[in-house]
């Protein structure tokens, strides 16, 4: 995945050629520190932040309205460049590219002056005429590295928390979706401050230079390997930050569902993006008699959608790369395909498909598949479906389909995931109020709504006293004696209030 073209450091846009990434521990092939092409332009950033530009609302509110008009006046080039990257249908852009991030936009446009306001803390006896307070500052300058799979919404729903809580940003576009990468780095600087935000692009060897540089805070979007890797160059400086990872999405069915209603909600969320979707439902458990009802309402559902051959559908996108393609079309062989398993690598097109036979061993079943491929696995019951998923890492998002509301409760109860879906796919990230990140190998972090614009600032704690009582201060101090003790635990300790049960 190399990338062609001279290195140019100019304001906003910084190009060079690709490489690999780096491991810990490996001979680093990069340029020494003092040869790091990125210093001049963090430097710069920094310097910016410092000034206390950023820290002002007016700024940030001027950025956000920048921000939500690129989105307006960029749209139909938006929507080339997805058509460009991976045949993105119109409407897959329009809902998951850009009016997610409009809608956080304006969501942080209309809230963002209660957000920055300071937070009021609870005294204690002692510092009853004091001032307490919780002050919401911009951590300063901050790293957002961005995937391929949504390339516009995965860097810029992380921007706005950003710009919202008054940071300056470096934002790396992911090289893969090429096409949108280079509509960012053309496109999006002409609207931004210049001087707080940047873009850069390239592959590998420019991100790992990139984490060379000492920032204030990491957001990471991608998979594990690089996520660990990126962890391991925040550690370096020991900088804050967001792993949004992924993982394979269990999705528990019971045997008294509408299966066609079950059908048509796992259809849309496998096979949306083409599957390339880090919460879509990744693996169905159900029992061998669900399974039975369950295929042919599958098989009605992808019809219905993508009509008798899904590879003439408009509304039916394509694997970013030959080397995604050829990983995915090579775990077609777990199992036994019962619906689709046709490929043509010059589209890159895999049909929906779905596995059938499938054992916990197969590749399928090994790693996240991130592509229009369903598997299913056969439990005898909800206990042993529970156990099969807290058997394996948590992932980013448990569903269940069930009529039974204690049925859905006991999945949730007994089981741990970033996320929690019942009765649907996907819906539950369109929800600002809803954190989105994961847990343990699918993440650490959460952002969305008013949770983006925590995740990018630093909760400081103030405490402002006054100068005079100093009678009463004097019994913190020295010499001390069982008297004073006796009185300082009093103006300090909580008492635990206790609760009724009524029985």
């Amino acid at each position: 995945m190399k990338m062609g073209g001279g290195q140019r450091l100019c304001g906003w846009r910084v190009r060079d050629g690709g490489g690999l990434w780096v491991l810990p521990g490996q001979a680093d092939p990069s340029p020494p520190p003092s040869l790091n092409p990125y210093v001049g332009l963090v430097s710069s950033l920094r310097a910016a932040w410092l000034s206390g530009k950023t820290r002002t609302a007016e700024h940030r509110v001027s950025q956000l309205e920048a921000l939500g008009r690129f989105l307006d006046d960029k749209k139909q080039p938006i929507l080339d460049a997805m058509a460009t990257d991976m045949r993105k249908p119109p409407f897959e852009v329009e809902l998951s590219e850009i009016i997610l991030v409009k809608n956080e936009v304006n969501y942080a446009l209309n809230n963002l002056s209660s957000w920055m306001k300071d937070e009021r803390g609870d005294k204690n006896l002692v510092t009853q005429l004091d001032t307490a307070f919780i002050r919401k500052e911009p951590y300063g300058v901050v790293l957002i590295i961005g995937p391929w799979n949504y390339p516009l919404q995965l860097i810029l729903v992380p921007l706005v928390g950003a710009i919202a809580a008054g940071n300056c940003v470096i934002i790396k576009p992911s090289e893969i979706s090429s096409s949108t990468e280079k509509l960012v780095a053309e496109m999006l600087p002409s609207y931004l401050d210049k001087d707080c935000f940047a873009v850069v692009t390239g592959g590998p060897a420019e991100t790992t230079q990139l984490l060379e540089n000492k920032f204030d805070y990491i957001f990471f979007t991608g998979n594990l390997q690089v996520g660990k890797i990126v962890m391991a160059a925040a550690a370096t400086h020991l900088t804050p930050l967001t792993l949004e990872l992924g993982g394979k999405n269990p999705c528990y069915v019971a045997d008294e569902s509408d299966m066609q209603n079950v059908a048509n909600r796992l259809v849309w969320g496998r096979c949306f993006n083409a599957g390339q979707t880090c919460i879509a439902p990744d693996y169905v458990l159900c029992s061998a008699e669900t399974q039975e009802k369950l295929l042919p309402a599958l098989r009605h559902a992808i019809t219905q959608f993508f009509g008798p051959d899904p590879q003439e559908s408009p509304d039916f996108a394509r694997i970013i790369s030959d080397k995604q393609f050829q990983r995915i079309q090579a775990l077609l062989g777990s199992g036994r395909v019962a619906i689709g398993g046709q490929t043509d690598v010059k589209e890159r097109y895999i049909a929906p498909t779905v596995l059938v036979d499938v054992q916990p061993s197969e590749p399928a079943m090994q790693e996240e598949i991130f592509g229009p491929v369903l598997s299913i696995v056969t439990v005898p019951n909800v206990d042993e479906a529970i156990a099969f998923i807290n058997s394996r890492e948590r992932p980013l998002v448990v569903y269940v389909f069930a009529t039974d509301s204690k049925l859905v409760h006991r999945v949730l109860e007994r089981t741990s995931s970033g996320g929690f879906g019942a009765n649907d796919s996907m819906m539950q990230m369109t929800l600002i109020s809803l954190p989105f990140g994961g847990i343990g190998n699918s993440g650490l972090g959460s952002y969305h709504g008013k949770f983006s614009f925590d995740t990018f600032s630093h909760h400081r704690a103030c405490l402002l006293r006054s100068m005079g009582l100093e009678t009463m201060n004097s019994l913190r101090y020295p010499p001390y004696s069982e008297r004073k003790m006796g009185l300082v635990l009093s103006t300090f300790r909580i008492k635990h209030t206790g609760t009724c049960v009524l029985l």
